[in-house]
């Protein structure tokens, strides 16, 4: 694929320029932008977010994705990839400086796990956290992603807590040898995942309080948080501390920003006047099919990333 030529020689080229046209007013005066423009924040799409223009293959993806002004790139599943292919992404994204975002330790949550004393469950997190050093060393990637699980309706809530704790603990001993952040993830039980432990900020800040690691961390998935507690903002300022990443997704729907009831725009203000260094994984869907929908997703980062600084 030809970079920086989507636009030109694709043949919905017309199709293209005008589903940029507003994506391209950087801010309230109209000044135009080109689609090379840095975002003020590290946004990032994962490797199949555009495959309608960049195809199958996730290095043409990740020029595409570099050349749309996008700082940042994600794919929860790498750890799954082979390894040499995992060292190819990562040479070629950083090649052309676009940070890495978290990968999953592909921790089974659809069963208890982080809930339970049990012997074999801390066996199978023992190498899980291994594979998840492994694929650090490779690629330079210093944040894994978990979720804790289902809980047990058998078990006390305080004792599953403490047991989480535990777990966490041994595990953030393990990843922190290397440097290794584990970042949990609460999800929201109303639409998704009903029956998870971890689905609230709070409950997430508490854990890692307990847990007292400097690896221990998580996500603040900004679609779940809406569905389960909403109070985005004050959340994250009381929850700041311990949030590793942030993930978006507009809600109803999970798909771009601009297309719920989010107020993105407000939100990515916010975390920009705090400092946020991090990765926002674009964790979501497209609103519409096809090479206009991944049109739209482009459009509306930078709508939403027209905040003034």
């Amino acid at each position: 694929m030809e970079r920086r030529n989507f636009i030109k020689n694709t043949a919905v080229s017309g199709i293209a320029i005008a589903g940029l046209g507003g994506a391209m007013e950087a801010t309230a005066s109209n000044s135009k932008i080109s689609n090379e423009a840095k975002f003020k924040l590290k946004y990032a799409p994962t490797l199949e977010m555009f495959k309608e223009h960049a195809g199958a293959d996730p290095i043409d993806n990740i020029k595409f994705i570099a050349d749309q002004g996008f700082r940042a790139v994600y794919d929860l599943g790498l750890i799954n990839k082979p390894a040499a292919l995992q060292e190819k992404i990562a040479n070629e994204a950083h090649r052309l400086g676009l940070e890495l975002g978290q990968f999953s330790l592909k921790i089974d949550w659809s069963v208890q796990t982080f809930v339970l004393n049990n012997a074999d469950i801390r066996e199978m997190l023992k190498k899980k956290m291994q594979i998840g050093v492994d694929l650090q060393k490779r690629t330079g990637i210093n944040t894994a992603l978990l979720v804790p699980g289902l809980y047990d309706l058998k078990l006390s809530w305080d004792y599953q807590t403490a047991n989480v704790i535990e777990n966490m603990r041994m595990c953030c001993d393990i990843a922190g040898k290397t440097g290794l952040e584990l970042v949990m993830e609460p999800v929201n039980t109303l639409t998704n995942h009903p029956g998870v432990f971890l689905s609230r900020m709070p409950q997430a800040k508490m854990i890692c309080v307990a847990v007292n690691h400097p690896s221990c961390k998580f996500v603040d998935d900004m679609y779940h948080q809406q569905i389960t507690e909403g109070n985005l903002i004050p959340n994250i300022d009381m929850s700041w501390d311990y949030i590793g990443a942030f993930h978006i997704g507009d809600n109803p729907g999970r798909n771009e920003p601009t297309t719920g009831e989010i107020n993105y725009k407000n939100i990515f203000k916010h975390i920009y006047d705090k400092g946020y260094k991090g990765i926002l994984s674009c964790e979501h869907g497209k609103s519409k099919p096809g090479k206009e929908g991944e049109l739209a997703v482009i459009k509306a980062y930078r709508e939403v990333d027209s905040f003034e600084v």
